[in-house]
Parts: C-alpha cells; sequence; structure tokens
C-alpha cells in the first residue's frame, strides 16, 4: 500500500481509507448503505490491515453513533496500528443546539464520539459541514483546544467552498492556530467540479484531500449500464438516498461508462479499479474512501492500487468525463497565466 502525506502536515496515510458508513445500517438513509456488524467489521479491519491499509473513516452521524460504536469494538486492542478518522457538525437530537460547529456542539459531540471509538484521541477529525451561523474564530478556537489536550491530532473539514476554506486558512494563522490539513470533499470521474477551485486552492495551501464517493455514488460500479436499472442492493435504488446523489446526467455517465469498459477490456481491471485508479494520479488526492458492503467488495476495491493507468488512457478518461466549466471557471481558464493544475 503506497503512503502519501495528508496535506502539508507531517503525518502519512495510506492511499485508500475504509469508509464505515456501512456499519450498523439504522435508519433509513444508511440502511441502503450497508448493515455490517461487528464481527464483519472486525474481518473487513482484518483483510485491510493484511493490505497496509491502516485508515478507517466515520462520522457521527452514520448510523446515528453506531458505525463509531462499531469501529471502536472491532478494532479492539490494534488501536496503535489504525489511524482513524471522524466527522462532526450535522445534526444529532432535536435540541436547538444539536447541530453545527459551535463550542458547546463540538465539544459535546467529540467527547461522544471517544467515547463510542473507545479511544482518547482522535487521528483526523473533521467538520462535516461549514456552519454558517457561528464564528469561525468560536470553531477554530475550540478545535486548537482539543489539540493541545491531545485529544485530536489533525484537523480537516468536508463539503467547505473555497471562500469557507480560505478564510479559516485565514484565521487559523492570525490566531496561531492549528490549521487544517485535510479537506473530504466528493471529486470523482463523474463529479470533477472538485477541480475548478477546491484542488488549486489545496495546491496553493498544502491542503490534501480526502475523497468520498470515488465511484459517483455507485454509478461507477461496473453494475450499471443503458437501459437497465440499478442492481436490487444499490442505493440508488432507495429514494432517500437517489435524491441526495451528486446529480448527473445519464447519457453523460454512459459516455463515462463506455470508456471505463473498453479500459477495463484492455486492462483486465474492474471498473471500480479504474475509477479509483484515475482519482489517484489526480493533485492534492492524498487518500480514497472506498466504502464495502462484505469481503469480495473490499478485496475489489484494494486492487485499484499497485498499478497505474496509461497517460492515453487517462487522457481517454480526462476526455470522456469532461463537462462545460460554470463562471468564473470558464474565464479563467483562457488566460495562460492561470493554467489549470490537470490540463
Amino acid at each position: 500500500m503506497e503512503y502519501r502525506q495528508l496535506g502539508g502536515s507531517g503525518l502519512n496515510v495510506p492511499v485508500l481509507t475504509l469508509g464505515t458508513g456501512t456499519f450498523g445500517g439504522d435508519g433509513p438513509l444508511f440502511s441502503a448503505w450497508g448493515n455490517t456488524g461487528v464481527k464483519e467489521a472486525t474481518r473487513l479491519i482484518d483483510i485491510s490491515l493484511e493490505a497496509g491499509l491502516t485508515m478507517f473513516d466515520s462520522a457521527d452521524v452514520y448510523s446515528e453513533g453506531k458505525a463509531e460504536e462499531i469501529l471502536g469494538k472491532a478494532i479492539g486492542k490494534r488501536r496503535d496500528q489504525i489511524l482513524i478518522s471522524t466527522k462532526a457538525t450535522f445534526r444529532t437530537g432535536d435540541g436547538p443546539n444539536d447541530l453545527g460547529s459551535s463550542r458547546h456542539h463540538l465539544t459535546r459531540s467529540i467527547e461522544a464520539s471517544l467515547k463510542r471509538l473507545n479511544t482518547d484521541y482522535i487521528d483526523l477529525f473533521q467538520l462535516h459541514g461549514f456552519d454558517a451561523r457561528t464564528p469561525v474564530e468560536e470553531t477554530l478556537s475550540t478545535l486548537d483546544d482539543f489539540v493541545r489536550a491531545g485529544k485530536i491530532r489533525y484537523l480537516g473539514v468536508s463539503n467547505f467552498s473555497g471562500w469557507h476554506l480560505m478564510k479559516s486558512l485565514a484565521v487559523a494563522e492570525k490566531y496561531g492556530w492549528s490549521r487544517y490539513v485535510a479537506h473530504q470533499a466528493y471529486y470523482s470521474l463523474v463529479g470533477r467540479s472538485y477541480e475548478w477551485e477546491l484542488m488549486p486552492l489545496g495546491i496553493d495551501q498544502k491542503v490534501g484531500a480526502v475523497v468520498w464517493s470515488p465511484l459517483g455514488w455507485a454509478r461507477l460500479t461496473g453494475r450499471i449500464r443503458r437501459g437497465t436499472p440499478p442492481p436490487a442492493n444499490s442505493r440508488m435504488t432507495s429514494q432517500l438516498n437517489a435524491d441526495i446523489a451528486p446529480p448527473v446526467d445519464e447519457e453523460y455517465l454512459y459516455g463515462v461508462i463506455d470508456v471505463l469498459d473498453e479500459i477495463a477490456a484492455e486492462t483486465g481491471k474492474a471498473v471500480p479499479q479504474i475509477a479509483i485508479n484515475w482519482l489517484l494520479q489526480r493533485p492534492t488526492v492524498s487518500t480514497i474512501v472506498i466504502g464495502a458492503r462484505n469481503e469480495e467488495q473490499l478485496r475489489q476495491n484494494l486492487g485499484a492500487t499497485g498499478w497505474n493507468l496509461t497517460k492515453e488512457q487517462v487522457a481517454r478518461l480526462d476526455a470522456a468525463s469532461a463537462t462545460p466549466l460554470a463562471y468564473p471557471y470558464f474565464h479563467q481558464a483562457g488566460f495562460e497565466r492561470n493554467p489549470s493544475p490537470v490540463a
């Protein structure tokens, strides 16, 4: 397993991280993702560690905290072999303070995650989303306190826009607080808007990408084709999951899948392996969060590493997945002093 530096930090992380969204399966949203219990989770962690995958990602809202509990139990006495990342910000209860990035909510959330994970520190803690109602200074000072207390080692964010992240980095620098070194962001062959602003920001500010949903919300599993319904066990068969999925035009999707199928025939690799390998060759990508309902899916995703697509194959995938740029990015692309980082 290849290891990469997480942004500008001194922490090395495996290029693949196992996500725990499939752990638990509680609630209408996460029941469509999977229902992995402690026994199955322990087996997935065993396989991951054998392959050199040592990082596991969770969140307090995954199955209402059950995913963290299962991860903590499955890790057992192997805490020193493992990197744990988790997240908080989204609503965890009915009260007026049961959401957001306030000192009140973050303090309660982090302490609860530590208890569920059965650990006294979190390797990478990320804000799950930007809270526009809480002052950035309040959020960052709270997180810095946890870092100084040894309960968090590195900080990151998720689903921020460029100005959200840049403002936060500037405030952290102003006060000498711990800065964000990671951005858990959506990026896939059928979702490339990360490249427009967040990737250049990541290069400039040394913020590593922790990629979520690298298979385009289960669209690039190799089981979706023209004229056929989604597989019965796909998350896309859940209306709730389909409603919150990143939007993708169907003909565009099928065009990308056509090229993936061609390259699969050339390489002997599975479609998901090719989609993940393409991401591993993009700037700023530190690690990719893969999901697995079972051992078979995990082993297949692990097979995305240890080889590389050719430059010609990457170029074909680039061309098939290219989309028109929004303003101001299409205007900026015409200026030779402002080139795309992936051009």
